[in-house]
């Protein structure tokens, strides 16, 4: 995995390189127009690098478990062992980020948790002086950029869930004002600043919106914002990404697709409203996007709750008599979204008669904060009790039957296909678990592994009784029960440091020994690879052959293996 970031006078490239996949990163830094190196490379570090002005890096460094610790600032050409740290986050609860300022003139260093986030800043002029933006309040979550003589600040907090946007002057950070309230039905989720521009990524009813809004001219005081202008979208359900925009423009730049749709990127005049598509992704094959249908559904869970679903399929193919085969896909952890994006391999599937469906289940942050917390701690059972939900409303509504069902996630995703595959093994007739967290109970109880420490803010912490017992009670691994079960595709990386490949090679060993079906059961560990696969475009392309080909095979979608045709 690479990852690069160019100085700003153009002419110098650093680029942080993890050639195993454990995370953990050599930092070198090239001369842009010869390719010669420039000093020394910083070894042992994490992904996180940005430039101090053009002759200085900051970067962030790794305990003994792999948390990020450590802030440091480095000078060209000096030694490693020279620099500077400027600081050392000592609760094992708080891991560090760091970030520049879309001004290019301030970094951010973030201290934060699962549910706090405290902001340091430093002028790139002078970066051997951090200073404190925003202090730590247990609970209070703050993200920081700089304008002019303001800093922007988005502020979240048990009452103010979804965020809201403040800014203060630069020379007096404790006076703020209210630029966007926090909203009950709207969260905000990023923002993004220009010298006479916001543009603020929102969430309202489980769809992503940008609105923009011009800004009074630098030195100009700063009120609540007011006459945003929206951005509009194509499709009924889709995903947008921020991308990197010349701040001094009005021109904003994002990145989006959906099931259907080609990765594109459109530019967007905000003064005049207007979006025009400059990129999208070549798709070989005689691609269409007509040729394919998107929708969104709603289910209903247990408690009564709307769960929304993102469909897709060719539409020429499917007829939505229970007779298709579907892929139902799920994560809902860490407040992370799990957007409609296009994934072109998954063509594969489409073109042979599948349905793809997401199922955006609680635990995730599509429908705001709360959406988020009402699947954690000692609500986590409502992330599976969704799915599962979810599933029985693709089969009720026609969609498909349970003799042609497969579900997939990946890593906390793969948490979700272990529990569901203990409560329902009926429900499904294929399972793909990717790096899945499954032994969540054990990897909770040892905090001198990657990970655990913080961890504990987002599914409890098991030496408390209440949290055993709850998270006992759901764990995969303690769960396997002398039943059948559907086919099952479990895979593992060695290098993995969030989930130990021992875990999901545990799994594996128990439904071997308590299942009871003559059912496919396979476990693939890649031995040079770590959490997020391998990087290399065929390599991932020969990964979703082997796992397309498995669910087909389960589907007795294929010859049977030694006839002629095979």
């Amino acid at each position: 995995m690479l990852r690069l970031k160019v100085s700003l006078d153009n002419k110098l490239v650093a680029y942080a390189e993890d050639t195993k996949g454990d995370e953990i990163y050599t930092v070198y830094v090239i001369d842009i127009e010869t390719g010669t190196p420039v000093g020394k490379p910083l070894v042992g570090v994490t992904a996180s690098v940005e430039w101090a002005g053009n002759e200085a890096l900051v970067y962030i460094t790794m305990d003994e478990i792999l948390r990020p610790d450590k802030a440091w600032l480095h000078k060209l050409e000096a030694d490693q062992s020279n620099d500077i740290c400027l600081y050392h986050e000592k609760d094992d609860i708080y891991s560090l980020g760091l970030q520049a300022s879309e001004s290019k003139k301030f970094l951010f260093i973030a201290s934060e948790s699962k549910i706090t986030r405290f902001v340091f800043y430093l002028d790139v002029s002078k970066p051997e002086e951090l200073r404190v933006l925003t202090p730590r309040v247990v609970g209070v979550d703050t993200a920081a950029s700089h304008r002019g003589n303001h800093f922007f600040i988005t502020r979240r907090s048990d009452e103010l869930f979804n965020s809201e946007l403040l800014a203060c002057p630069v020379d007096n950070t404790s006076e703020t004002t209210v630029l966007i309230p926090h909203r009950e039905s709207v969260k905000l989720q990023d923002i993004q600043l220009f010298i006479d521009h916001l543009a603020v990524y929102e969430r309202e009813g489980g769809l992503q919106k940008i609105t923009t809004y011009r800004l009074p001219a630098v030195g100009e005081p700063l009120k609540s914002l007011q006459g945003g202008k929206s951005v509009e979208f194509i499709d009924p359900v889709y995903s947008i990404d921020p991308s990197e925009s010349v701040f001094s423009s009005r021109i904003l730049r994002f990145h989006y697709s959906s099931l259907r749709t080609p990765p594109s990127v459109y530019d967007y005049d905000m003064d005049m409203g207007i979006s025009v598509l400059k990129k999208i992704e070549t798709v070989l094959g005689g691609f269409d996007t007509n040729n394919y249908f998107t929708e969104r559904k709603w289910a209903s869970a247990s408690d009564g709750t709307q769960i929304p679903i993102c469909i897709v399929y060719r539409k020429n193919l499917v007829k939505l008599d229970g007779s298709d085969p579907l892929l139902l896909y799920g994560y809902g952890s860490y407040e992370i979204c799990n957007d409609p994006a296009f994934n072109s391999s998954r063509l594969s599937l489409l073109d042979r008669g599948f349905i793809f469906a997401i199922a955006q289940i609680r635990g995730g942050g599509e429908l705001g904060r709360q959406w988020y917390e009402n699947g954690k701690f000692l609500k986590k059972k409502n992330t599976f009790t969704d799915f599962i939900a979810c599933a029985e409303y693709l089969i009720k509504n026609c969609y498909c039957t349970k003799e042609k069902l497969c579900i997939e996630g990946r890593s906390a995703g793969g948490l979700l296909i272990g529990a569901v595959l203990n409560m329902r093994p009926d429900l499904f007739k294929a399972a793909v678990a990717a790096v899945p967290f499954v032994d969540v109970l054990t990897t909770m109880l040892d905090p001198t592994i990657p990970l655990t420490t913080a961890e504990w803010e987002e599914w409890g912490d098991p030496r408390k009784e209440e949290f055993y017992f709850y998270m006992k009670s759901y764990s995969p691994v303690d769960n396997v029960k002398a039943q059948n079960y559907p086919h099952i595709l479990v895979t593992a990386g060695l290098n993995d440091p969030r989930v130990m490949y021992s875990e999901p090679a545990k799994f594996v060993a128990k439904l071997r020994e308590m299942k009871t079906d003559d059912n496919i059961l396979l476990f693939k560990c890649e031995l040079g690879a770590g959490h997020f696969s391998k990087s290399g475009r065929f390599e991932r392309l020969r990964e979703a052959a082997f796992t397309y080909t498995f669910l087909m095979r389960a589907l007795s979608m294929l010859p049977s293996v030694g006839s002629e045709q095979s």
